[in-house]
């Protein structure tokens, strides 16, 4: 069964998030920083007749950095040629794209941290000097070539920015983070959305959604598609309040937006380890789970909301972890947990 609290795309949701998505900034709701250094940027280059400086842009899934390659290009006036960096295999693959790049279009490389250590190779002079170095022939009678590029704007997108090496990192210009929306955005989001599908949504079904979207629009339109459904089957199709949490249920989606493998990890270290503080292999081994989806997935949305801590030693339960499963910290506990 899929995850619906998952940040990462479901299969066959592309058709649905491209209906959605807004392709300027007026209508991209959120983010508000990291939109006004933008803007002021893409006003700049285009006063300038010049392309964009290089961005980078990173943070959770599903808040908006592919919405944001898409809004840039269309403030810029320009073309967007997207791909993702798994595709990228060699360098002719890569080649292939930039010379097929027209002045000041927008390339977009999507999980650009997974990009080969030999594609990085190529991209640098590509960056910074709008040149590229290709290799003619073989042994002894090989040569280098040096083709001019056209210039243009690289905007690389990212989950973990960490990953990215030093060298590529410090060839972008702009450096954006992406962060959790608040609540009233992710209203405003499910509201404008409802508009674009024809959906009636009282208020307090909005408000309902907003609160267990997790800060992610991906999450909060996913819902919302799933609960329209609920309401079709069980009601009139109108998205009352009652409907959406009785939707949500089914879903086991709770208050706080935590499904049942949120529970688990939080139940597996408070219950088999005393709260902690325990290693990742070790919940991992406990949970019959893969550390990556752990860490990656689990873990940030439960240290976001403060039931988790990351220490030196393990991960450690807090306080409102206990209180929202109902359990008593157990004998021996730190001062701070009684």
């Amino acid at each position: 069964m899929p995850r619906f609290i998952s940040g990462q795309p479901l299969e066959g949701e592309t058709e649905f998030e491209l209906s959605l998505r807004p392709r300027f900034f007026k209508d991209f709701i959120g983010q508000s920083k990291v939109k006004a250094l933008l803007s002021i940027a893409i006003e700049a280059a285009k006063t300038r007749a010049e392309s964009l400086d290089h961005v980078l842009i990173y943070g959770p899934p599903g808040l908006g950095k592919t919405t944001l390659a898409g809004i840039i290009a269309n403030e810029l006036g320009v073309r967007i040629r997207p791909t993702s960096g798994p595709l990228i295999q060699i360098k002719g693959d890569l080649t292939a794209i930039l010379t097929n790049l027209q002045p000041h279009d927008v390339l977009f490389i999507d999980e650009i941290h997974r990009l080969q250590p030999q594609i990085e190779e190529v991209l640098y002079p590509a960056m910074e000097d709008y040149k590229l170095d290709i290799i003619i022939g073989q042994g002894p009678s090989a040569r280098s070539v040096s083709l001019s590029l056209p210039k243009f704007t690289l905007i690389g997108a990212t989950t973990r920015a960490g990953l990215i090496t030093a060298p590529l990192r410090s060839r972008f210009g702009i450096i954006q983070r992406l962060n959790y929306y608040e609540e009233t955005d992710i209203a405003e989001v499910l509201v404008r959305s409802a508009k674009i599908l024809n959906v009636d949504v009282e208020s307090g079904a909005v408000e309902e959604l907003a609160r267990r979207a997790r800060g992610t629009p991906r999450i909060a339109n996913r819902l919302l598609r799933r609960v329209r459904d609920f309401a079709q089957v069980k009601g009139d199709g109108k998205i009352t309040s009652s409907l959406a949490i009785d939707g949500l249920r089914m879903l086991e989606v709770d208050d706080h937006g935590l499904d049942e493998m949120d529970r688990t990890v939080l139940q597996t270290i408070i219950h088999k380890f005393n709260g902690g503080p325990v290693g990742i292999s070790t919940i991992a081994a406990a949970m019959s789970e893969e550390e990556d989806a752990i860490e990656e997935i689990y873990e940030p949305f439960l240290i976001q909301i403060g039931f988790l801590d990351r220490t030196p030693r393990g991960r450690v339960a807090t306080p409102r972890a206990y209180q929202y499963l109902g359990v008593e910290p157990h004998d021996g506990q730190p001062p701070l947990f009684r």
